[in-house]
């Protein structure tokens, strides 16, 4: 049965909140059996009708601890399209399937709908994201940092998605958040430090390297002068070109300084979003 045929489509984004729930707790059954149905799959269109209907569920959803809890089951839904086998992760490419396309989709959906959240409902779209950049961490510690290709492809949906440097179609608020919060949601999924640092922090530094945005490069100055990357193989900061630089900290206590080496610094061109702090993490 195809998305827009199901009834619980329409009612994501309805104004009663009893039915929204109902309806959500249909779509995890239903992507539950197409994770293991491969003989109909989800296509990219299917994915990004679900995605609407759930970027409206959230819409419509008041309460800060309502929507916080609202925002956390939309990230949930990735769970329940993670391979159940760590095989079934690896294939050629690594390919992660109904996953991917997942992720896919949820951030082509923030990219179009960013520009007209309103002030008032930002906060709840800004923790959304930070689950969503969280989840994706999370999949990959659950199946093993180098576990087939699941991270390449993973870190491939962020460059091409919310880091990318080139497309018009992402909006820059958008980026500054990915950007804000990436040490951040990392360190929460990956508690025991084993994450290849310098592989996942790749699709960061090339946004550095790519972009022409001074504001961006410096939201990604920041992200990669972050004191807590120490913490994964001993590194001591590093530049957009991946050298770890060991002399950064010894006089100043700031990794910030090595890491701007290089990059065009200066005054944001474009209105930054400050940092979501809007609920408890």
């Amino acid at each position: 049965m195809a998305p827009q045929s199901n009834p619980f489509i329409k009612q994501l984004a309805s104004s009663d909140r009893k039915l929204r729930t109902s309806a959500l707790a249909s779509l995890r059954q239903y992507l539950s059996s197409h994770s293991r149905d491969q003989s109909a799959p989800l296509t990219q269109l299917d994915l990004l009708k679900l995605w609407k209907a759930l970027f409206y569920c959230l819409y419509m959803q008041d309460k800060p601890l309502h929507q916080q809890r609202l925002a956390e089951d939309l990230a949930g839904l990735a769970d329940v399209l993670l391979p159940k086998r760590r095989n079934e992760a690896e294939g050629e490419g690594g390919d992660g399937g109904i996953l991917m396309g997942w992720f896919e989709a949820f951030w082509l959906t923030m990219a179009r709908e960013w520009s007209g959240i309103d002030g008032l409902r930002m906060d709840k779209y800004l923790y959304l994201v930070r689950c969503y950049v969280r989840k994706g961490f999370e999949v990959c510690a659950a199946q093993g940092w180098e576990s087939g290709g699941l991270l390449e492809e993973y870190l491939g949906v962020l460059g091409a998605g919310p880091l990318s440097p080139r497309d018009t179609k992402v909006p820059d608020g958008l980026r500054y958040h990915v950007l804000d919060i990436y040490v951040d949601e990392l360190e929460k999924a990956d508690v025991e430090h084993a994450a290849p640092i310098e592989r996942v922090l790749e699709p960061v530094r090339a946004l550095g390297r790519e972009t022409v945005s001074k504001a961006v490069r410096k939201r990604v100055k920041d992200a990669l002068g972050d004191d807590r990357l120490r913490e994964w193989d001993g590194v001591q900061g590093m530049d957009i070109d991946g050298e770890v630089d060991g002399a950064a900290d010894t006089e100043n206590g700031s990794t910030g300084d090595a890491i701007a080496a290089g990059l065009n610094g200066g005054s944001a061109e474009d209105d930054e979003d400050d940092e979501f702090g809007g609920f408890d993490d």
